[in-house]
């Protein structure tokens, strides 16, 4: 891991972006880090944007868990932002741009395409950001996963022994395999659900929540599209990682 920048923000909190190999990142602390009084970490998880178009919402969530004493760190996913392309994920999401303009159903097949590959880089890469985050001075376990394409969010909750809870976004498309993965999950989870997202099937989200193996599972929804996450379903988000989380 190689820091790039360092700047303390005015409420006191440690912004540093990184390179892990040639995957962008971004880490915040709290002011309380330090190496004789290490804080819990948080991965924040973020759609296919790109981290330039996610910063102010990736930087709201950092400042708010920082208050709750977390450390956050994010990394950008393969082919986004300004990481190399990857030409067979950018063609399966032109099928499926295609197939949702026209209105017809999406197959398995287009949603495979999307997600899976998405899944199988991304997995290994958040735990090779993991691997180097423990490392530093003032950051320690347990360790939380929130937000992002919930595919990953499930992959990594399932291979991933350090995670001690997640918070995940219910949306995007799930592949089936990933309906078998969510059966063997045992960390603890909280589901946001949008009730009216206009980018989700509802009841493709409902049946997740219910294949989900764990034993402590909770499902918020609140009412809303895509984009109308009410602010305050990050309290109830803060106090479940403040329970699994603090020692």
């Amino acid at each position: 891991m190689h820091f790039t920048s360092e700047q303390r923000l005015d409420d006191g909190v440690l912004e540093r972006t990184f390179t892990l190999g040639d995957i962008p990142g971004i880490l915040w602390t709290p002011a309380s880090a330090s190496a004789s009084a290490p804080v819990p970490l948080i991965l924040l998880g973020h759609p296919t944007l790109g981290l330039d178009k996610m910063y102010p919402r990736l930087l709201g969530r950092a400042r708010h868990s920082a208050a709750e004493g977390f450390a956050t760190a994010t990394i950008e996913l393969p082919g986004c932002g300004e990481r190399p392309r990857l030409p067979a994920l950018d063609e399966a999401r032109a099928d499926m741009r295609r197939a949702l303009e026209t209105g017809e159903p999406l197959s398995d097949e287009i949603i495979d395409a999307v997600v899976l590959p998405l899944v199988d880089r991304a997995v290994p890469e958040w735990q090779a950001a993991l691997d180097a985050l423990l490392a530093l001075p003032g950051i320690d376990g347990p360790v939380g996963y929130s937000g992002g394409v919930i595919s990953i969010g499930v992959r990594l909750a399932l291979v991933e022994p350090r995670l001690a809870a997640a918070v995940l976004f219910a949306g995007s498309f799930v592949p089936r395999a990933t309906f078998e993965e969510a059966r063997r999950i045992t960390t603890p989870l909280h589901v946001l659900l949008q009730w009216d997202d206009e980018r989700n099937d509802r009841q493709a989200s409902l049946d997740l929540f219910d294949a989900f193996g764990t034993e402590e599972k909770s499902l918020h929804a609140h009412m809303g599209g895509h984009t109308g996450v009410p602010q305050h379903a990050g309290d109830p988000a803060a106090q479940f990682f403040t329970r699994h989380l603090k020692k």
